[in-house]
């Protein structure tokens, strides 16, 4: 039987055996006291009603006929007189009253008491009551009942209570089993589950028994199979690409050098061709660098911002500003409408500014021809940025991964125009710890749109 069944078992047993056993006791104390009260009321009330039709116990009549009530009723029968000496009894002589005992009779009152006879190991319940004639006292008749006699009806419940405790124990012991399979069945599952994702198969799937706590758990199991799965081929996909990214500017560097070390070049126009190619390869591997170096810091949570308020206009404006000259190289025009009189937000304005640096680049670098347009307004106790251009658009299939490490539309022309796969995933990341949001809508060949809205600071 595997451990946790027992351990549950074990538990639940436990619980019950806290339970059932002061329960048993209180329901014998309480069968047992009863019992007992109700054997003293009973003695008392004879010994009542021996005394009130008593007129006189110095009567042998009356003292012979208490003898024969005493074999019918199955009760000892002891007479003291006015100095406490037994005068008649019905074939005990264990009354021995004290003093006290004694004082009381005198005024009237009855006396309940407890004697024991060592000699026949055996103890009595005894009622005694005052016989008093002209109001004088003149002895008392006790009534006796042995307890060996009231403890065998005693046994027999006690007996009985042991019975049903053990019936009780034995129904118990199979619920408990059925219910620390079932609830254990479950977690042994999950724990194979773990198991097999450890080794490394992270395909498996474990059942959901419930919408309770183990129902949860086995839906965060299959969740985090997923998620480990999907960072497995994230892993293996971004090594794939950095590998790639890597391998194509050093071949590069490598080749060209090469050739100048070697003199292989015609003219000192080509020599300088490439030159030019080495720096820019130079440049797109620092470029890599740099953006995978962000990137891990963002990830980790390591990004050091300096938070403050700032005007989102005011940054949008300077980021357009140095992007403009690239732009009418390329033959682009720019719309701007900026709204600087607006509320500020609480942001890195380095970082913003690096955002929207990055999205105006990324649409630059996309747009053959045409205009691209910024804005930024207030709206609802949030501020919004949206960069759009007229390039060549995004394809629907496509939209849902464009933040994600790597990814990119179309490779080669992502590599043509000196994209890292790596600025959108930054920019994202950039816009989240600084509690904005970013959305995207694009169509092939008219333009992609970035939306960015930042909440407003009190």
């Amino acid at each position: 039987m595997n451990k946790i069944v027992i351990k549950l078992g074990g538990t639940i047993m436990a619980l019950f055996f806290v339970l059932l056993l002061p329960l048993g006791y209180v329901a014998n104390q309480i069968f047992t006291n009863f019992y007992y009260n109700q054997v003293q009321k009973d003695i008392g009330d004879l010994s009542e009603k021996y005394v009130r039709n008593t007129s006189s116990i110095a009567d042998e009549s009356i003292i012979r006929m208490y003898m024969s009530l005493a074999e019918l009723t199955n009760k000892e029968i002891v007479i003291l007189d006015e100095t406490g000496e037994i005068i008649a009894n019905s074939g005990t002589q264990v009354v021995n009253i004290s003093e006290e005992d004694l004082g009381i009779l005198s005024e009237g009152l009855p006396v309940q008491k407890r004697f024991h006879d060592y000699g026949k190991e055996n103890s009595y319940l005894a009622s005694g009551y005052p016989v008093m004639k002209s109001d004088q006292y003149e002895g008392a008749l006790f009534v006796l009942a042995s307890v060996n006699d009231i403890e065998e009806p005693v046994r027999k419940i006690r007996d009985l209570l042991i019975l049903s405790a053990v019936g009780a124990m034995f129904l118990a012991l199979g619920f408990t089993v059925v219910i620390s399979k079932k609830m254990a069945d479950p977690l042994l599952e999950m724990e194979k589950a773990t198991r097999e994702m450890s080794k490394g198969n992270l395909d498996v799937q474990v059942r959901v028994p419930s919408d309770d706590e183990l129902g949860s758990l086995g839906k965060a199991i299959n969740n985090l199979a997923v998620e480990t799965n999907r960072y497995r081929s994230n892993r293996r996909e971004f090594f794939a690409n950095i590998s790639h990214e890597l391998r194509t500017p050093i071949s590069y560097l490598q080749g060209y050098a090469k050739v100048l070390k070697q003199g292989l070049y015609q003219s000192e126009e080509e020599k300088i061709l490439y030159l030019n190619i080495i720096e820019e390869e130079t440049e797109r591997l620092v470029r890599l660098i740099n953006d995978l170096f962000t990137l891990s810091k963002l990830e980790e949570g390591k990004m050091d911002l300096t938070l403050e308020k700032v005007n989102l206009g005011e940054i949008a404006e300077t980021a357009v500003f140095k992007v403009r000259t690239e732009m009418e190289l390329k033959g682009l025009s720019i719309e701007t409408k900026i709204n600087k009189d607006i509320p500020c937000v609480e942001g890195d304005s380095i970082r913003l500014e690096q955002i929207i640096a990055n999205l105006l680049g990324n649409s630059i670098r996309y747009t053959e021809r045409g205009t691209i347009r910024v804005g930024v307004w207030c709206e609802k106790n949030n501020i919004h940025v949206a960069i759009e251009d007229t390039g060549v658009g995004i394809p629907k299939d496509d939209l849902p991964f464009i933040f994600e490490r790597f990814h990119r539309v179309e490779k080669s022309r992502s590599r043509e125009r000196g994209g890292t796969g790596l600025g959108l995933s930054i920019v994202k990341n950039l816009v989240e710890i600084q509690n904005g949001t970013i959305t995207v809508e694009s169509q092939i060949g008219k333009g992609t749109r970035f939306q960015l809205r930042f909440p407003i600071v009190e």
